[in-house]
């Protein structure tokens, strides 16, 4: 029996891993970023599984070290592993497999990152050969995510996007599973295995949590409709990991949420309410990034999160424009807004914010920021044309607020009033339910240009008598 397979709690390596598990000794890691070529990405994408815009290899090899770095591991080195087939039971091909085993027993490597999505046959077999352990891409999100997770709401949503990770991988590394329970009765009769009562119990708990989040979801939704009760509509920051969402939420809110050049800095979702440059209030939405190849178990998951999303009246989607795959980036964004409902080619609802302009140099930002103030309104979804801007310096902030002023304003009616100076509650009321857009006093009263919400239209007409 393998040490991997070695139920000994006594054995260095097992007691070593327990360590590792906890977060006591620093975890050498090797980073394996398989590389397909043209022919199997064709197939891929035939087959509707993935991006058809390809991703720079470099910019694939600088990611996977970022997750890896994201959960402090030592990356002893990130590999680029061209594969023109693949291997069922290993992914990757038997000269290879024993070029990189060489490799972890030289360096002494305790864990192999291997840079997309692994079966539980190939994760075990993984194991077997190279004598450590194994992560794929899911696995380590879903460590990173667990890092993260600072809220109640938040671990909830880890634990069961991992336990539905586990539940097809209960094979990985126990051999004992084969053995059988007796069955009740004279007879006996074959029993039940000691796999199907595990994944039996995982799926009682997966079902706890299921209930215990669809209680966060309730709970979320009379949230919101006690928000909606007052004038203050709410702004959703959407957006690849990385993509400077935080950074810009600290900017325009005076905030300090954690923010830094780190993927999934963010995971909890954060409100903080922001002042518009006419006074109006809205409410701003960090929400978790997205990131390419994100399993739809994950999604599922944080669907009661993202849910904030789905009600905001204006989404800002933030990309990194400095990034070389940015095009790429911003097309996961969009697939997993439209697992989510949302279409970002229709959805009027969208703002582009060009992020990271401060990376650029001089003549890429001038370029840049014209082609935004050139990119037409869409006349078939209403959306609005870019806004180039630096979260970290602030260049670009009072357009960004202008377009989402403009964008509420697309939803809301503009009444001019005349109040005499008698009238202070009515003058009150508007200014708190209304955006007061211009103002001016002369001898017979204010007059007033506001614009109403149409949730205060009737109201408005009622109570200062408009036909």
């Amino acid at each position: 029996m393998s040490d991997l397979e070695d139920f000994d709690g006594n054995s260095p390596k097992r007691r070593n891993r327990a360590l590792i598990d906890r977060g006591e000794v620093a975890v050498s890691a090797l980073v394996v970023v398989p590389i397909f070529s043209q022919h199997l990405q064709s197939k891929t994408v035939a087959s509707g599984d993935a991006n058809p815009i390809r991703r720079s290899d470099s910019a694939r090899l600088e990611e996977a070290a970022g997750l890896a770095a994201a959960i402090e591991l030592d990356v002893t080195d990130v590999l680029r592993v061209p594969l023109n087939s693949l291997r069922p039971a290993t992914l990757i091909g038997k000269g290879k497999l024993a070029e990189i085993g060489e490799r972890i027993a030289h360096d002494h490597i305790s864990l192999v990152i291997m840079d997309c999505a692994l079966s539980p046959i190939q994760q075990r077999n993984l194991e077997k050969e190279w004598n450590c352990k194994i992560l794929d891409r899911t696995g380590l999100i879903l460590e990173i995510f667990g890092r993260r997770a600072q809220t109640k709401e938040g671990r909830l949503q880890v634990e069961l996007a991992h336990l539905n990770y586990q539940k097809g991988r209960l094979v990985r590394s126990w051999t004992h599973l084969e053995r059988q329970r007796g069955g009740i009765g004279f007879m006996g009769g074959p029993g039940e295995t000691q796999i199907e009562a595990d994944r039996r119990a995982l799926q009682e708990k997966i079902g706890r949590l299921e209930k215990d989040l669809e209680q966060v979801r309730r709970t979320r939704g009379l949230h919101r409709s006690n928000r909606q009760k007052v004038p203050h509509p709410v702004v959703a920051l959407v957006g690849y990991t990385n993509a400077g969402k935080s950074t810009l939420f600290n900017r325009l809110t005076g905030s300090e949420i954690f923010a830094k050049d780190l993927l999934f800095a963010t995971l909890d979702p954060t409100l903080r309410t922001l002042a518009l440059p006419h006074g109006r209030n809205i409410i701003l939405s960090d929400t978790v990034g997205f990131i390419s190849d994100l399993p739809t178990h994950l999604i599922a998951a944080f669907r009661a999160t993202l849910e904030e999303v789905l009600e905001a009246d204006v989404i800002l989607h933030v990309r990194d424009i400095s990034h070389e795959d940015t095009a790429a980036q911003a097309e996961d964004v969009a697939n997993v807004l439209k697992d989510l409902g949302i279409r970002t080619d229709e959805d009027p609802r969208i703002i582009e914010v060009w992020n990271k302009i401060d990376l650029l140099d001089e003549d890429e930002r001038s370029s840049l920021v014209t082609l935004a103030q050139q990119q037409s309104r869409s006349v078939a979804t209403e959306q609005m044309q870019p806004v180039a801007l630096s979260a970290l310096s602030g260049e670009g902030e009072e357009l960004l607020l202008s377009s989402i002023e403009e964008k509420l304003a697309e939803k809301e009616n503009l009444l001019s009033l005349r109040l005499g100076y008698e009238d202070g509650e009515g003058l009150a009321w508007l200014y708190r339910h209304c955006d007061v857009l211009e103002r001016s006093d002369d001898e017979d009263g204010v007059l007033l240009q506001v614009r109403v919400p149409d949730k205060f239209q009737s109201e408005v007409h009622s109570r200062f008598k408009i036909a």
